[in-house]
């Protein structure tokens, strides 16, 4: 290979690693019910408004109803949760599932009862900057219905 050629390949096989500097945060009392720690996978950074994070619920921890004004996907990497959405029945989720709430569909997700559950959530906000507006805490019968 002629060195005009190899500085070419490097060129386009150039890696760039951003190290992480954010610590895991826990999930406030007033999102979630239970242990949730949270680690930031991408911010926005304009023109851009989607945002990601791996999400972590210790057994029975789970979200408030909430809703989100461009919607929500969530890819669960481990464990076994539930989410449902307002009106719907109780689903159960695995590794590998992928969940879409649409924009402005009240739902929730968390972990099983007696299962850790991780995904990553991907979202975008809205106009004002807001990816979500939350509601109400998840009542312990709603949690503990009979997941699909």
């Amino acid at each position: 290979m002629t060195e005009l050629k190899r500085e070419r390949t490097e060129e386009l096989k150039a890696m760039e690693i951003t190290r992480s500097s954010l610590d895991t945060a826990q999930g406030p009392a007033d999102w979630f019910t239970g242990v949730v720690l949270i680690d930031t996978v991408a911010a926005p950074v304009p023109p851009s408004r989607v945002a990601s994070a791996w999400v972590h619920f210790t057994p029975g921890a789970r979200t408030v109803w909430h809703t989100h004004p461009l919607g929500q996907t969530i890819f669960v990497i481990e464990g076994v949760g539930r989410c449902q959405r307002e009106g719907g029945p109780l689903e159960e989720i695995r590794p590998g599932d992928r969940v879409h709430f649409a924009a402005g569909e009240n739902h929730w997700h968390g972990a099983a009862p007696s299962r850790l559950m991780t995904h990553i959530a991907i979202q975008e906000a809205d106009d004002s900057g807001s990816p979500v507006t939350w509601g109400r805490p998840v009542t312990d019968a709603e949690y503990g219905a009979a997941a699909s």
